[in-house]
């Protein structure tokens, strides 16, 4: 399943500027909101008085008031008032550590005393001015582990997305994998290849030009609990492919923050962070959307790869030299949920 003391993204900032926002991060219904301070507050979507959602309700004054019967809910889980009625003796709800940064909201949805904010993933890319960044959200109808399997191993770019980043050299290019403590890293370089549209599109935008060989490169990062960053790029061949030059390439960053909803459902934050033409912002929204495509391609097979996989629970699945990336950042997963319970690894 998923480990619950660890930070996931929750959501992006403008979800949550003017109203509350309901969400289940690791089967725990949360409710996010601002406070008066503009801070963000993270409370158990539940009113103690019957029930309903608070979510649905409003925020004045920097609480969370239920749209229900007025009850006032405070960031700490302690009802502040309600009409008509002394609140002495309601029950407190439960108030999840909560922290914006890097441009997102993070929530720790296990034990709270544990939650340490200096172990949010470090985003070099989010603080600095020579940096861009484009992306979205996806509610995704499977386990957030395929999706894990889905971006540590790419070989599946060349039947998937064969009108975008697919080309037949990905198949033929050697995968490496190693890890480094917690740190899994899936590397492959193909050489002397023609760019596929999504980066001759990317080339073009960077003012290079988008017909000649070129040194592409697939640098796959897991970091638990769920997070995998993705260095791409290609460049001019025989200009020094990954360490090429600027002016002979373009890079990026393939950000995927994976947030488990259920044990078949997940939250996919996804985007793309660039370090050349960064004032373009044309060529954001085009690369947005040409990786929107991508991605909705994914989509498609890994909801169908749920629901056969529920059709089969049985089926023994083969594990090839591919896969290694996946393998091994699962076992990080598995020994994570272990550490908090044993009795809640599921396979």
């Amino acid at each position: 399943m998923f480990p619950k003391n660890a930070w996931y993204v929750a959501c992006t900032p403008d979800e949550i500027d003017d109203k509350p926002l309901g969400r289940t991060i690791c089967n725990e219904r949360i409710a996010f909101y601002r406070r008066s301070d503009g801070q963000v507050a993270a409370v158990e979507d539940f009113c103690p008085h019957r029930g309903a959602q608070l979510s649905l309700g409003s925020v004045c004054e920097g609480n969370l008031v239920c749209g229900y019967h007025g009850l006032v809910m405070g960031c700490d889980g302690k009802t502040v008032s309600m009409p008509g009625q002394r609140v002495q003796g309601f029950p407190t709800i439960n108030a999840y550590p909560v922290v914006e940064r890097h441009g997102f909201v993070w929530v720790w949805p296990g034990e709270a005393e544990l939650a340490d904010s200096a172990a949010i993933h470090h985003l070099a890319w989010a603080e600095s001015p020579d940096w861009a960044y484009g992306g979205g959200l996806y509610h995704i109808a499977c386990d957030y582990r395929l999706m894990v399997d889905n971006l540590m191993d790419l070989t599946h770019e060349t039947y998937v997305h064969t009108g975008s980043i697919g080309q037949k050299e990905i198949d033929e290019a050697p995968v490496t994998t190693k890890t480094e403590g917690e740190h899994v890293i899936t590397s492959r370089f193909m050489h002397g290849v023609m760019a596929p549209p999504f980066w001759r599109a990317n080339l073009r935008g960077n003012g290079l030009a988008d017909d000649v060989p070129v040194d592409r490169w697939q640098v796959c990062h897991f970091h638990p609990p769920s997070h995998v960053m993705i260095e791409v790029g290609v460049a001019h061949a025989g200009k020094g492919g990954y360490d090429a030059p600027a002016k002979d390439k373009v890079s990026s960053i393939v950000v995927d923050f994976l947030t488990p909803e259920t044990g078949t459902s997940m939250w996919y934050f996804w985007g793309m962070a660039r370090n050349f033409a960064v004032k373009d912002t044309n060529l954001t929204a085009q690369i947005r959307d040409g990786q929107a495509r991508v991605f909705a391609e994914d989509t498609a097979v890994l909801e169908a790869q749920q629901r056969n996989l529920q059709r089969h629970p049985g089926r023994r699945l083969l594990m090839l030299n591919i896969d290694a990336g996946g393998v091994q950042s699962r076992r990080i997963i598995e020994r994570k949920v272990a550490a908090e319970d044993p009795r809640r690894l599921v396979a």
